[in-house]
């Protein structure tokens, strides 16, 4: 599909050929594909707009940073702000305030599960510690989850300090799903308040969290 056709479909009053020409646009360069895409920016139909801040992530330039800074200030639809969020962070650092920002700002858990795994260069890390640390606040579980989940990956780094201590937090949570998750954790650290841990967690009155060691046992 040329250009004109493109364009033409972008501004069709059926949302499927505007779905097309969104799709069809992967085919042209960044300094072409971003000026179509904000014209769907606001589109009325919620997956349009999912797409066009996907496709902003894929076809990257100044321009396009900007209109997702844009989507995440304005948007309303927590589907599209995560799909925004998963494209800023295909900037990089230049990102990462802004998503550190949306972290603290917006609390749905949509969003905030969307931001913590692609915090995954070094840079980053010093702000993942301190949004696992916000997000084990939570009061959602899957976010408190998903921000235990998270630490793992800081085990060998600077912020191992800060995230073994988040984790000797969780250890004793009131919820099992979590000081399950945190007695899986605590075995990639040898700290001796890791082990005092682990050894109050073997001895947990939840089978769910005891199971965890049983199934540490296994070949």
């Amino acid at each position: 599909m040329d250009i004109q056709q493109i364009e033409s479909f972008l501004e069709s009053p059926n949302p499927q050929n505007r779905m097309k020409a969104i799709t069809e646009l992967r085919h042209h360069e960044p300094s072409m594909v971003v000026p179509l895409l904000k014209r769907n920016m606001y589109d009325k139909e919620l997956l349009i707009r999912s797409f066009v801040a996907m496709g902003l992530g894929a076809k990257r330039n100044d321009e396009g940073f900007e209109a997702l800074l844009n989507i995440i200030g304005h948007e309303d639809d927590p589907n599209v702000v995560a799909e925004a969020a998963n494209s800023l962070a295909n900037f990089g650092p230049q990102a990462l305030p802004h998503l550190t920002a949306l972290f603290e700002q917006n609390s749905h858990w949509l969003i905030r599960q969307s931001i913590l795994p692609v915090l995954d260069y070094p840079e980053s890390f010093e702000a993942l510690v301190q949004l696992c640390r916000l997000g084990y606040q939570d009061q959602d579980l899957t976010v408190k989850l998903a921000a235990i989940a998270n630490l793992e990956r800081l085990k060998d780094t600077a912020q191992a300090p800060e995230a073994l201590d988040i984790l000797l937090q969780a250890a004793t949570d009131s919820d099992a799903f979590i000081r399950a998750k945190v007695a899986r954790l605590l075995m990639y650290f040898d700290a001796p308040q890791a082990q005092a841990a682990l050894a109050e967690l073997r001895q947990d009155s939840d089978y769910r969290v005891v199971k965890v060691f049983l199934e540490a046992l296994l070949p």
